[in-house]
Parts: C-alpha cells; structure tokens; sequence
C-alpha cells in the first residue's frame, strides 16, 4: 500500500528530527490540517525519540517530543503506524497551543486531546480505504476495557461490530 509517505524502520539513532525517518508528511492533507502553512516547519522542528521497550508511540508533555518505542516502529503494520503518527502529531499541535495532553480530569476514552487524535485518524484510515471493521480493530487497545472502547468508538464515529 502507497500512502505517499516513508517510514524509516531502521532510523540513524535513538534521537532525530521527525523528517530524518518519516519523510513525505508534510504533503499530507490530514497533516496540513493539523499545523496548516507551518506543516514542513512544525515537522523538521519536532525531535524523535527512540526507546528500546515494548510499548507505541506518545507525546512528551513537557517537551512535545515524540517518543517511538523502537520494537513497534519494526514491527507494527505500516498503516496502524502512519496512524498513529497521524494522531501523535495532533498532539503535537495540542502541545503547540499550551494543552494539557492527558488531563487526568477525564478518562482517557473522554479526554478532549485522545478524542481530538483519534477522530483526525480515523477520518484518514477512511481515506486510505480502511473498512469500518479494520477501523475497530486498529483502535483496540490492551489498556481501555471493553465498555471504555465501546464509548471511544461511538465519540469518533465509528459503528462497533457486533462482537465488541
């Protein structure tokens, strides 16, 4: 599948600029609405971090960094980790604009920066032709109880099959 992006899975080191291992974002659409005019500006200034533990990907609160568990970088399927950048550049955005990424105030399927992340990644796996079925199995995750995930799924808008 050609998402029109390159991911690195073998980066040059543990730290680097977002644009030395993912090339192309910057022509995104979904990242041109996220940071508009200043989308290559915003890409080549945000660093990545590579971690040697299981794990995703997340936004450093204090620094908006992006921390990449480098096992799943390897490993993951290529669009679950175009997505998931996807939605840790809007966090990026959020970080940008002073946010408080994870506001304890709300539980993690309610808090208005996932519900924000989330929604801007499932309107782009639409668009790269994911089914609503492939949808629903990229957005569970081992930390969010089924009755959680059922809530994360109507916030974002995508129907819950019938087995969830």
């Amino acid at each position: 599948m050609d998402l029109g992006v390159a991911i690195n899975r073998a980066p040059p080191g543990e730290s680097c600029k977002f644009t030395d291992i993912f090339v192309g974002f910057d022509k995104v659409g979904a990242v041109r609405r996220i940071f508009g005019r200043k989308s290559k500006e915003v890409l080549e200034s945000t660093t990545i971090h590579l971690v040697q533990r299981e794990g995703y990907l997340r936004v450093d609160n204090d620094t908006g960094d992006i921390i990449v568990c480098e096992p799943y970088l390897r490993k993951a399927d290529v669009r679950h980790f175009y997505l998931d950048l996807i939605h840790e550049l809007v966090h990026v955005r959020q970080h940008l604009e002073g946010k408080e990424l994870y506001d304890k105030k709300y539980s993690y399927v309610e808090r208005p920066t996932e519900i924000e992340a989330y929604s801007l990644a499932v309107g782009e796996a639409r668009r790269i032709g994911m089914t609503e079925e492939e949808i629903v199995e990229y957005l569970d995750v081992e930390w969010v109880s089924e009755e959680d995930f059922k809530r994360l799924l109507k916030a974002v808008g995508v129907a819950a099959a019938q087995d969830t």
